[in-house]
């Protein structure tokens, strides 16, 4: 079923409640047509909330009455509708630090906190390196075999205080800088 990604950073909280659960037309200046919103979207699939601990407080109290009940309305309409969705969030905060803060409700960190699977930083699992370079170079037009051996002992011993996403940053400059050929340490 649909895998929808929902990156909390992005909206503000009309936006954000616009963008989950839809609007009809009318609703407000901008609504020339009906919207589906992502929540609906999703439905029988999974909900994917990326920074979940950037969503405001008046959004996570309607995210939770949906998750708890499985309707919501969207905007402009009475009508409630439905829809099941697996909920999948991902923070780089301590939630639990921003209940106890008032940050974050109470009520939805222990209803998403059913299961948690915690990723250790990319210095902690350097074997995942050369599987992350390949997948990342197959995107920038480049493969696995275009990287020197150096290059990627280079990369192994790096400790990457940016993560993965320093990772990828890395392989973008040097397949820019390599010019098509073969990424080398002068390139990294």
């Amino acid at each position: 079923k649909e895998f929808v990604p929902v990156d909390c950073t992005l909206f503000t909280e009309d936006m954000f409640a616009s963008e989950l659960f839809g609007h009809a037309k009318g609703a407000f200046t901008s609504a020339v047509s009906n919207k589906r919103g992502l929540y609906e979207l999703a439905d029988q699939g999974s909900l994917f909330f990326d920074e979940i601990g950037e969503m405001p407080l008046g959004m996570q109290a309607k995210l939770l009455r949906a998750i708890e009940t499985g309707s919501f309305r969207r905007i402009g309409e009475t009508a409630m509708r439905h829809a099941s969705v697996r909920l999948i969030c991902a923070t780089n905060r301590d939630l639990k630090a921003m209940v106890d803060a008032g940050s974050f409700r109470a009520d939805l960190y222990y209803r998403i906190n059913c299961m948690q699977v915690e990723l250790p930083p990319l210095r902690h699992r350097r074997g995942d390196i050369p599987e992350l370079v390949s997948h990342f170079l197959d995107h920038c037009g480049f493969r696995k075999s275009q990287v020197t051996p150096k290059a990627l002992d280079c990369l192994r011993n790096y400790p990457f205080p940016g993560n993965v996403r320093e990772l990828r940053n890395i392989l973008e400059r040097a397949t820019i800088l390599a010019k098509g050929d073969a990424i080398d340490i002068r390139h990294l």
